[in-house]
């Protein structure tokens, strides 16, 4: 993946300037959302949180902490930030608060795609106008939704300058999705992929990869096609794996599932983090990063699910198949510039470390095969994952 082959220079170069001078006002700061599971701590099987445990949570944390689609679930979001370090101890902080709250209420917090312990049955919707109507809306594909993401938020104050970013980013969903596999499990069964997470979530409408638009104006006239036929009332009900958000002036990365480790959620909210700012960059001297069809992106994304760290991805300037490693030490290579910019270096290089000893995804799959190869049962062996997944998870 070296830059001679997939930079091109940019059409309109005087204009493409003139909107980078525009463009040099967005500072790169960012968010981390994180979604939970919530096991009762006694068994660490998935439970329905009470009321109070939400109440507790939002006298804690106020609008830091939000409800998801299933009661056995909640979200929790940083301020923006323009250090890593410092969103690592907020981060590191919600997740003990939600955990110091839950433990009063026998629950603990688990953050994982899928948990390996999960069953659909007997779990119920969160109570709310906004959840029912996806219920209605979706059938019994959102029932399905047992599943946590993280998304990072990248500020970009230029509508335009968020679209041509999103549509050069696109080529490196499948590789940010690499680093954060952590759904190898689905239903009590091991699946044979490291990210279950992203088939679930498939079978929804909006989601996956976005096309490519032209600018803000041809993204929100697409949009008002769907808004106009009363499909949807607005962009927040589009869930591309990267979408500009419809909260904030910010390009959503959403297609990571939330990662265990707490350092690896910042390793990668700084690698994508990066990505945009050399993206920018790039654009600033009239390149741009080649756009592929969205058909072969979406066999790096399936390859990002099935194989993670241990696969090889496509390098589609060289037509071949590049193991995950070297084509991370790539990238490394293109943002190295970035990460000093933005006083991230020692976060992004933390990435090495995941595909060195495998992502959360890996620890799973490795401590239940050990354990039924030892003579355990799967039942055994998936109770100790959840076990460790629940410990692992407030280990700040």
């Amino acid at each position: 993946m070296t830059e001679a082959t997939h930079v091109t220079r940019t059409a309109n170069a005087a204009a493409k300037s003139a909107k980078s001078a525009k463009a040099a006002k967005s500072d790169f700061s960012f968010g981390i959302e994180e979604e939970y599971h919530l096991v009762r701590l006694e068994t660490d099987e998935l439970a329905d949180a009470p009321e109070a445990f939400i109440d507790a949570c939002t006298d804690a944390m106020g609008d830091q902490v939000s409800t998801e689609f299933l009661k056995s679930q909640i979200e929790i979001g940083t301020r923006p930030h323009s250090s890593f370090s410092e969103a690592r101890l907020e981060l590191a902080a919600l997740r003990t608060s939600i955990a110091t709250v839950a433990r009063e209420h026998g629950l603990a917090p688990v953050a994982a795609g899928t948990h390996p312990l999960s069953r659909r049955k007997g779990l119920s919707p969160t109570n709310s106008a906004r959840y029912a109507e996806l219920a209605d809306a979706l059938g019994g594909a959102v029932r399905r939704l047992v599943v946590c993401g993280m998304h990072v938020h990248v500020g970009l104050a230029d509508d335009d300058l968020r679209i041509d970013i999103m549509n050069q980013a696109r080529y490196f969903v499948p590789h940010l999705m690499v680093l954060a596999t952590s759904s190898p499990f689905w239903e009590r069964e091991a699946t044979g992929l490291k990210s279950f997470r992203s088939v679930i979530l498939d079978g929804l409408p909006r989601t996956g990869l976005p096309n490519r638009f032209d600018g803000f104006t041809d993204y929100t006239r697409t949009v008002q096609v769907l808004t106009a036929a009363g499909v949807i009332e607005d962009a927040s009900k589009i869930w591309w794996d990267l979408r500009p958000s419809s909260k904030y002036p910010t390009l959503e990365l959403r297609a990571l599932d939330v990662c265990t480790d707490i350092d690896d959620a910042i390793a990668i909210a700084a690698t994508f983090t990066c990505l945009c700012r050399m993206l920018h960059r790039l654009r600033a001297q009239n390149l741009s990063w080649r756009t592929y069809p969205v058909f072969l992106i979406n066999e790096n994304r399936w390859r990002a699910q099935r194989y993670g760290v241990e696969g090889s991805l496509v390098d589609f300037g060289r037509n071949a198949l590049v193991p995950y490693s070297d084509l991370l030490s790539e990238i490394l290579d293109l943002i190295a510039e970035d990460a000093d910019a933005l006083g991230c270096t020692a976060e992004v290089a933390h990435t090495r470390t995941i595909v060195a000893r495998g992502t959360s995804a890996d620890q799973q799959t490795r401590a239940y095969d050990e354990m039924v190869a030892a003579g355990q049962s799967s039942d055994a062996a998936l109770r100790a994952v959840g076990a460790h997944l629940r410990t692992a998870t407030i280990a700040t």
